[in-house]
């Protein structure tokens, strides 16, 4: 916000009948004789308006999350990471549009490079079902792990076994039917029939873990901008024009549009509106964050693993149809990711929900932006 300086005016009137005066008669003819006296006129600087307080809702608060009005006795409940299958013969997916944060990550090096999603949801308890669930991958372990999140999952490759065994993971795996999760008739190959509960999934997660934020919790992980005032990245950061985002995953092609009218990315994958099996409702997001990542390749099979902790790494921040260059930097699992403007300044992001993506660093430059 530009200040605007305040000009002072300085009036002095004098009428004096006497010249070549000396200063020190001049000080007493201005005691003694009849003239005009000083006026000094200045214009006094405007009072400071108070700051705008911030807004509050009775028993709601701003969740960490999205920056969204939610219940006040969700504030310290974990969430959950849901793992969720991206093959075209999962869809459609459900509950999915309940996901405050949506991962998408190249999960193999085969099959075109298939992507698997994770939704990461802060309040679930009264999502009908969310799936189908898949299995795990190392990368999406320490991606959830920054939100100190409950994880889950349905099997997966050994590649896992580490990562899922350290202490700062709590994971539930659905390999046998439980309480919070269980196989539905759909129709549909065994492998797209697994779907997680939301009231089972609460039960368990507080007889097993506690539904509270843990030790390993870093704490609030975006900076949101005021919603009264959001962002739209500007030319003088290096923002273009993202009135459309074409995603380089070459199976799914998924893009978003960018709607003018309410300020959201619509997603599309397939070649159709990428809709929630539950609502109907195509996605839609506030926030895009996609990363340029490293990967290493662990077998013939495909299995893959991203450096998802990785250093000053190219990324962009979209937003009300703009698309702003940032760097990315993660320091450890449990750390948040964080990003960065041009200046090396941490981002602030806009209410609502966020998509985030890792992309190959080899197939990074078919990203497209218009």
């Amino acid at each position: 916000m530009k200040k605007r300086n305040l000009l002072f005016l300085t009036a002095i009137v004098a009428v004096a009948t006497l010249t070549g005066c000396s200063k020190k008669e001049a000080e007493t003819d201005a005691v003694t004789d009849p003239v005009t006296p000083v006026i000094e006129v200045t214009q006094e600087e405007a009072p400071e308006q108070p700051a705008a307080e911030e807004e509050t809702r009775e028993g709601m608060y701003r969740s960490e999350l999205t920056n969204e009005w939610i219940d006040e006795g969700l504030k310290n409940q974990r969430p959950v990471a849901i793992m969720i299958d991206n093959d075209v013969r999962a869809l459609d997916h459900f509950g999915i549009s309940h996901a405050d944060v949506l991962y998408e990550l190249t999960n193999s090096t085969k099959n075109n490079g298939i992507t698997r999603l994770m939704a990461v949801i802060k309040d679930y308890e009264g999502i009908e079902k969310i799936g189908s669930m898949r299995s795990a991958r190392p990368s999406f372990i320490q991606l959830m792990c920054e939100w100190n999140a409950v994880y889950c999952y349905f099997g997966g490759p050994f590649y896992i076994d580490d990562y899922i065994a350290k202490d700062h993971v709590n994971s539930l795996n659905g390999n046998s039917s439980s309480s919070w999760n269980k196989r539905v008739d759909n129709g549909k190959a065994t492998e797209f029939t697994a779907y997680a509960y939301g009231s089972g999934l609460k039960s368990t997660i507080e007889d097993k873990f506690g539904l509270d934020y843990n030790e390993n919790y870093k704490g609030a992980h975006y900076q949101f901008a005021s919603e009264t005032n959001p962002i739209t990245p500007s030319d003088e950061e290096g923002a273009v024009s993202a009135s459309k985002v074409e995603m380089p995953f070459p199976l799914n092609k998924p893009y978003f549009e960018y709607n003018e009218s309410d300020g959201l990315y619509y997603r599309w994958e397939y070649d159709q509106e990428h809709k929630d099996g539950e609502t109907g409702k195509q996605l839609a997001f506030k926030n895009l964050l996609i990363q340029n990542a490293r990967y290493v390749v662990f077998d013939d099979n495909g299995y893959m693993m991203f450096h998802s902790i990785d250093y000053d790494r190219e990324g962009y921040y979209i937003s009300n149809g703009k698309a702003m260059p940032v760097t990315w930097s993660k320091d450890d699992e449990c750390s948040p990711t964080k990003y960065f403007d041009k200046n090396g300044n941490p981002i602030t992001i806009n209410t609502g929900k966020t998509y985030v993506a890792l992309v190959p660093d080899d197939i990074w430059d078919n990203l497209n932006i218009e």
